[in-house]
């Protein structure tokens, strides 16, 4: 064992050796037995795998549930990576500053992220309560709605996929942050005094200057907030469950409710694998982008 320790060849594949075990049993195993399910008929009740081709993947695609669900998992990945990526500039730049109370205010930042996603959910489930939210009774206090004009903001096919895009971007906000205050960084000081000092005024200097310096770290980060929100299902799943009338379902819900809920295992694996191939090529291009942004 010492002599494997001393070899520099071994020493790095027994470093290296975890984490390969970690991948290969949380996601390697998984992935394979779901491309194992989605090319069978087997159900939850099922004792031997019949191989049925490509069958579930084209009886997925003819239903409306599915349709549906994929146009809300854009709708959905889209809007919210947006915001994100706009609102966690703001907040990172923000943070760059000296201020006072700032250790505060990255706490309070941090909280979303840090907080199990279930139980913040569920508070943001009785705050959005068409009985007792205390949203509707703010709106209400200050009389910009009367007692009868509550908002049903989980029942209301707009408002509700709004609930969950706005959680969502509270969940994923507290990472984009902490990835773009770090790209941030990172730039040299004696750009931003050169800037100063050629009289380059604010946005000039964002745009021209700040985000073209960060665009690789900002890639990174909407690599990773897309990758959340395409396979995401915890904020549906306790705000919605998909409803009302499937506006707000989206394939990981899917996937979900028809796999283990149903009991159709072969469906639902061919349902959470429709999205791999598009996931990896969004990956290759953001990891490319951003790797000739880090060249030039």
């Amino acid at each position: 064992m010492a002599a494997l320790l001393d070899s520099p060849r071994w020493l790095g594949v027994l470093m290296i050796a975890p984490a390969v075990l970690y991948i290969v049993l949380v996601v390697g195993l998984p992935f394979v037995l779901a491309i194992l399910y989605a090319f069978s008929g087997v159900t939850m009740g099922s004792r031997t795998i019949e191989f049925v081709g490509f069958k579930n993947f084209i009886s997925v695609l003819e239903t409306t549930k599915f349709q549906t669900s994929l146009r809300n998992t854009f709708v959905f990945a889209l809007i919210a990576q947006v915001l994100v990526m706009v609102l966690g500039t703001v907040l990172a730049m923000a943070l760059l500053k000296d201020f006072r109370g700032k250790w505060l205010v990255r706490l309070l930042i941090l909280l979303p992220w840090v907080a199990p996603i279930s139980l913040g959910t569920i508070g943001w489930l009785w705050i959005l309560d068409s009985t007792y939210s205390v949203i509707n009774w703010t709106l209400e206090a200050l009389g910009l709605i009367g007692a009868d004009g509550w908002f049903m903001w989980l029942g209301v096919p707009y408002l509700a996929m709004g609930s969950v895009i706005t959680i969502h971007v509270w969940r994923i906000l507290p990472l984009a942050t902490v990835i773009l205050l770090a790209g941030l960084t990172s730039i040299p000081h004696d750009i931003h005094d050169a800037a100063q000092v050629d009289g380059a005024s604010f946005w000039r200097h964002l745009f021209q200057i700040t985000l073209p310096l960060i665009r690789p770290i900002m890639l990174v980060a909407g690599l990773f907030g897309l990758v959340f929100a395409f396979t995401d299902m915890i904020v549906i799943f306790v705000l919605t469950r998909g409803g009302p009338y499937d506006t707000t379902q989206v394939l990981a819900s899917l996937a979900f409710f028809t796999g283990i809920q149903a009991g159709d295992l072969a469906e639902g694996a061919a349902i959470a694998l429709f999205l791999f191939p598009l996931l990896l090529a969004v990956a290759v291009a953001f990891l490319r982008v951003a790797r000739r942004a880090e060249v030039t």
